[in-house]
């Protein structure tokens, strides 16, 4: 049986999603924390913006990570893994500085 039949006879059955990686710095009160994102290549919810807005999301999982205090108390740190809590985030941005043009219209 070939996976289309059995994802027809077997909802559950979910397809793999084309996804890509962005680097994105945000902000807490304390850190600066640069990682990599993982979204959607197009289409719903591909954008940042689209997914910090999420409603059903509580935490940021970012990959290939560095965290630096805002205070410049201690040297950056590097880590695999981290989740930050979507409550405090302050501000959030591509890494690469650059506009995704279906956000050019935000104000």
């Amino acid at each position: 049986m070939e996976a289309s039949q059995r994802a027809a006879q077997h909802p559950a059955i979910v397809t793999a999603v084309d996804q890509r990686d962005e680097r994105i710095i945000v902000e807490t009160s304390r850190y600066r924390i640069a990682g990599v994102l993982r979204l959607p290549k197009d289409g719903y919810r591909s954008r940042l913006t689209d997914y910090l807005n999420a409603s059903e999301r509580t935490f940021l999982p970012l990959t290939d990570v560095e965290v630096t205090p805002l205070d410049g108390s201690a040297t950056p740190e590097y880590r695999q893994f981290l989740v930050i809590s979507l409550q405090h985030i302050v501000m959030a941005m591509p890494a690469d500085g650059t506009v995704d043009e279906s956000d050019a219209d935000v104000p």
